[in-house]
């Protein structure tokens, strides 16, 4: 275990599958205590089973982070089950591309929902909790497409370009009360976010692009870790990975 994770808490949204569940398996073995969240009950509920069946200490709480009122009451569960936040780990994302020519008005606007206002919503719910501990680490996923734009990506990187500067603004707001901040912009990993493309030719691009180079989510996991577990006066900022075949 790690003494930079032992014991402390972190919230985990987007927890259910891929990059969340994966970061859960991660930190769980570490001896953080979790409080996961996603949409999805039943899987929220049979990873809690097994994080606990291996002596872990976790929790769900089914919440939508395009829903601020959700994430509030996730924030505050947290605190009531384990009375502060060390880790607020802004994870959930979806990731319907198409060419802005297919008008698909309704996934650009889950995305902004999802994607910037979840994180958004995140930080308001965490951040007066770790103002008021005088600590805490943010951690917000971007993604490759958050550093480059190519075509049927432009909503979903405008959505991960936000979150960077947010992550930054963040940063340098934060200082004063002893508060760390991270992002991470993974590349191809192999999660369940490709099935979100509805677009036939975007997901068929999509589909074997991954099928040829994405990494497993233990990678993202392990840059999670690395983040949290550094000395207190240690504040990685940004990391960046892709898989080693990835060109872009």
């Amino acid at each position: 275990m790690s003494d930079g994770i032992l014991g402390k808490v972190v919230v985990i949204t987007g927890a259910s599958s891929g990059l969340g569940e994966a970061a859960a398996r991660l930190l769980a073995a570490q001896g953080a205590r979790l409080v996961l969240a996603a949409r999805r009950a039943e899987r929220l509920q049979s990873l809690i089973k097994a994080l606990t069946a291996d002596g872990g200490q976790a929790l769900a709480v089914t919440t939508d982070v395009a829903d601020r009122g959700q994430v509030q009451a996730l924030v505050d569960g947290a605190v009531k089950a384990f009375g502060r936040v060390d880790v607020m780990l802004n994870n959930a994302g979806v990731m319907p591309q198409s060419l802005l020519e297919r008008l698909k008005v309704d996934e650009w606007d889950r995305m902004i929902d999802v994607n910037i206002k979840g994180v958004l919503y995140g930080i308001a719910a965490a951040l007066p909790v770790m103002k008021a501990q005088s600590s805490g680490h943010f951690i917000n996923v971007s993604s490759v497409a958050g550093h480059r734009v190519g075509p049927g990506s432009t909503v979903y990187a405008a959505t991960k370009f936000a979150v960077r500067a947010l992550s930054e603004g963040l940063r340098q707001e934060v200082k004063p009360y002893n508060i760390r901040t991270t992002v991470i912009s993974p590349g191809a990993v192999a999660t369940e976010l490709p099935d979100s493309v509805s677009d036939p030719d975007a997901a068929a691009r999509i589909e074997k692009f991954y099928a040829d180079v994405a990494i497993p989510a233990s990678s993202f996991a392990r840059a999670v870790k690395f983040a949290i577990e550094q000395p207190e006066d240690v504040d990685i900022n940004e990391i960046l990975f892709r898989p080693t075949r990835q060109d872009y």
